[in-house]
């Protein structure tokens, strides 16, 4: 199913203007400068995984989705993320609520020369950046220069955009997100808000804490507590039943190597265990534990 935040007003716009849509043969040059690989989303799915200074290029006739990444506290939906959004000649910058998980820019490479000041770069590196709707607009001008946080570039159809994620080199401050199962009013948590090795990672009512905030991503992925350096740990010997903590973060520490699956599991890479929801019981306190990996299993569901 594709969640992408997709524009309402644009896709009635594909039916109205096929003859504008068959002359754009839009290019894309998608760059990660972040310190650490990114998943690359378009229209809610994953094109790309970059690694820091790899370079995607794209070319597609439509322009009707937006472009992110999960990464840093981003979601699989966009939800949570800055993203970067075309129509035609126009382009965007979004951050839900003043929120981003990643500093943005887009420019057009080799713009046409116009005298009233488009075609100039649209750019975000953090929460207070101007350059940005905090929600996405109702809909695009399909002709005519606009202000920012809506840009313009043109007249020319095939114009290349470069899309770079991190032009700073460096994520901003974000804050995490919660780990829900199947109720929105639990989170998954670390008792006590004690951050140490070994304690015991639960169930408990949601509270906004930092105890309660986590970055994950779709793929393999670590499941961090946002600000600190402790992971999602399985132990030495994860089987049915071994109950879950945290634990220093280590890379390809297989007790902390996890992959976040499409039907909303978490599971421990090759090793055919998941996270589990122990008996169903979603009583606070309720330490979580690692299970065989099992299809339509309700207790291995996990939202963010």
């Amino acid at each position: 199913m594709n969640t992408s935040p997709l524009l309402p007003s644009i896709i009635i716009g594909l039916l109205f203007f096929p003859s504008i849509l068959a002359q754009i043969n839009r290019q894309y040059v998608v760059s990660n400068l972040c310190p650490s690989p990114i998943n690359i989303f378009l229209a809610g799915e994953v094109v790309a995984n970059l690694n820091h200074g790899d370079r995607l290029v794209q070319t597609d006739n439509v322009d009707a989705s937006y472009w992110y990444t999960d990464a840093n506290g981003g979601r699989y939906t966009g939800v949570g993320t800055t993203r970067a959004g075309f129509w035609l000649n126009n382009y965007e910058l979004v951050k839900d609520a003043g929120q981003i998980n990643t500093g943005m820019k887009v420019f057009p490479e080799n713009p046409p020369t116009l005298a009233n000041g488009t075609c100039a770069a649209a750019e975000c590196e953090n929460s207070n950046c101007t350059d940005a709707f905090i929600f996405p607009p109702p809909s695009f001008p399909l002709v005519g220069p606009n202000s920012p946080p809506l840009h313009f570039c043109g007249p020319a159809a095939n114009i290349t955009f470069d899309i770079q994620f991190c032009p700073t080199g460096v994520f901003p401050p974000n804050s995490g997100i919660e780990i829900h199962p199947l109720n929105t009013t639990k989170c998954v948590d670390v008792r006590g808000a004690q951050f140490a090795n070994g304690t015991p990672v639960q169930i408990y009512d949601c509270n906004g804490t930092n105890a309660q905030k986590w970055f994950v991503v779709r793929g393999s992925t670590k499941v961090q507590l946002a600000g600190t350096n402790f992971c999602l740990d399985a132990g030495s010997s994860p089987a049915n039943g071994v109950g879950l903590k945290i634990w220093q973060c280590f890379d390809n520490l297989p007790a902390q190597q996890w992959f976040f699956t499409n039907d909303s599991r978490i599971a421990l890479e090759n090793q055919g265990q998941c996270m589990d929801l122990t008996n169903g019981v979603q009583t606070n306190g309720n330490q979580l534990q690692t299970w065989k990996c099992t299809d339509a299993d309700a207790n291995q569901v996990w939202d963010v």
